[in-house]
């Protein structure tokens, strides 16, 4: 079957019921959920390919109590899903936010999975705290199956490029424990077009938009929107410069704002690292806030820590790699500028990016931003870095013959490395961390070398030369932004839904309120969202 794909701006109707900014995973949801009731829809990037950050990323939606977990054998209920999230963010979401997301996003999930190309698969990782009441040791994380795009001839070649995944599924990517890919297979696949993980959840919503008839520009910001009668005035840009269509909605899904300097500084409390798309410059937010939009937990970020060298680039972009299975893995440790450990290395990114961010009291600046992973010539041996090939170590590694030079050459205090390391590698034999019990949980080891034993995190750095790379705290996005009620439409300061205008994903304020519950935490958020939108709108405007 032959499909075009995108729609030319000559050929742009007049009108749209609703226009999307933002093609990826929560405007390309509410785009289907939308389309399928028989509304017209064109979805607006600004980008020249689709998917933003969700193409860039791994694609895990975190969704307790759906159905495709408990088809494959893995215990769970509504009750236990509440009781967990209640654990992990009741603190500053109320009991119906929480009653909300729980019954919503298997509900996003059921629609995805009956409706639409999507093929999603319950992965085995357990929540990020197993001792919380009502967690679950997996199925509530969703992997997608790889998604083969030979149907629809260019779409493979239109989907933005993960910033540094491998063309595996998750579920493929956690059976390696940490070791390098097969070649032969990511060859294959490259060549082929079958995109995986994030790409694989892209392709399958932009193919299935495309059956619905839905209209997708690229190359087109936003540069205006305003209020028009019953609706909304969308002024374009690039490409579509000469574009100005109405809508009678308007949904803003165009990302966070971590890649602009400018709101950085104005709202996140220290320097971080993206690594999502860098198209997310905060473009929606600032048109939502024209429009008379609050915000909320405008401070918030789903973070990570993050090896970034000059040799990670992303869209000509100083970027990074998400480090923290790096960190994970046995041979490592990970010191601030002291030579001291500060985190269990194993425990999940988001909570341990927060301590990146920590402030020394004495002299009022962060004491682990940037921090260090440093590991020996056994962990290079075996493991890649940062996409480097095991076995060969990579130029933009610093190494010495002696932990002592190592530390002179990166800034690191030789004593308090000396001393942290003679520690670690004393605890690393027995396999017990008496310091921050890495490697004690299950989902410590779960990321972990399950061939490593007594621990799968836990190994001495033992072998000369030794090596060092930089950790800083990053970001897959930010995470705050335009406040909207349960149907994702976004509020004024008086707490009053602005007619015809939605939000959904980053640029709207996190369901978890800068908490990350488990792995897919992300896009859990913005699909259940996103999905909100779509029957908001299908029950409106039909």
């Amino acid at each position: 079957m032959s499909t075009s794909i995108l729609t030319a701006p000559e050929h742009l109707n007049p009108s749209y019921d609703v226009v999307i900014m933002g093609s990826g995973a929560a405007g390309l949801v509410a785009a289907v959920r939308a389309a399928d009731a028989g509304l017209n829809v064109l979805v607006v990037e600004k980008a020249p390919l689709l998917g933003g950050t969700t193409a860039a990323g791994g694609g895990v939606m975190w969704a307790p109590n759906n159905h495709l977990a408990k088809a494959a054998g893995y215990q769970d209920s509504h009750a236990d899903g509440v009781a967990y999230l209640t654990e992990a963010a009741g603190h500053v979401m109320t009991a119906r936010e929480i009653e909300w997301y729980v019954a919503t996003a298997p509900r996003a999930v059921d629609f995805l999975n009956r409706n639409t190309k999507v093929s999603m698969v319950p992965i085995a990782r357990p929540d990020y705290h197993m001792e919380w009441k009502g967690s679950a040791d997996g199925g509530r994380g969703l992997d997608n199956n790889a998604f083969d795009p030979q149907d629809y001839p260019g779409l493979s070649e239109l989907i933005r490029p993960s910033s540094y995944f491998p063309l595996l599924t998750m579920t493929e990517r956690d059976e390696l424990n940490g070791r390098a890919a097969d070649p032969l297979l990511l060859e294959r696949r490259a060549t082929t077009g079958i995109r995986t993980m994030g790409g694989a959840l892209v392709g399958s919503l932009v193919a299935s938009a495309v059956d619905r008839g839905v209209h997708l520009v690229v190359s087109s910001p936003v540069k205006d929107l305003s209020p028009s009668g019953a609706g909304w005035t969308v002024r374009l840009g690039g490409v579509s410069a000469a574009a100005t269509v109405a809508a009678t909605a308007v949904v803003l899904a165009s990302g966070g704002f971590e890649w602009n300097p400018r709101l950085r500084n104005a709202f996140l409390p220290y320097p971080v690292t993206p690594i999502s798309a860098p198209s997310n410059e905060g473009d929606g937010l600032e048109l939502g806030l024209k429009a008379g939009a609050a915000v909320e937990d405008m401070t918030a970020v789903w973070g990570v820590p993050v090896i970034s060298t000059a040799a990670h680039q992303y869209d000509g972009q100083q970027s990074g790699r998400m480090g923290n299975v790096e960190m994970t893995l046995p041979g490592s440790i990970t010191v601030n500028s002291e030579g001291k450990r500060f985190v269990n290395e194993a425990l999940n990114y988001h909570d341990a990016s927060r301590v990146f961010g920590s402030i020394n009291p004495h002299t009022g600046r962060q004491q682990n931003n940037p921090a260090w992973l440093v590991f020996d010539s056994a962990y290079v041996a075996k493991y890649p870095v940062a996409g480097s090939v095991p076995g060969e170590p990579a130029e933009w590694m610093v190494s010495a013959p002696t932990l002592e030079l190592l530390a002179k050459e990166v800034g690191i205090d030789p004593a308090g490395l000396d001393a942290t390391v003679s520690r670690f590698n004393a605890d690393a034999v027995l396999g017990v961390d008496t310091e921050f019990g890495r490697g004690a949980t299950p989902q410590d080891r779960f990321l972990g070398d399950a061939g490593n034993t007594p621990n799968p995190c836990l190994a001495p750095l033992l072998s000369a030369p030794f090596y060092a790379v930089p950790l800083r705290a990053g970001v897959l996005g930010t995470s705050g932004g335009l406040a909207t009620d349960f149907s994702g439409r976004v509020l004024d300061h008086r707490q009053q839904a602005i007619p015809g205008l939605y939000a959904a994903g980053n640029v709207s304020a996190g369901v978890f309120r800068n908490n990350y519950p488990g792995g897919g935490a992300t896009l859990g958020s913005a699909i259940t969202r996103a999905f909100a939108v779509g029957e908001d709108l299908a029950a409106r405007l039909k």
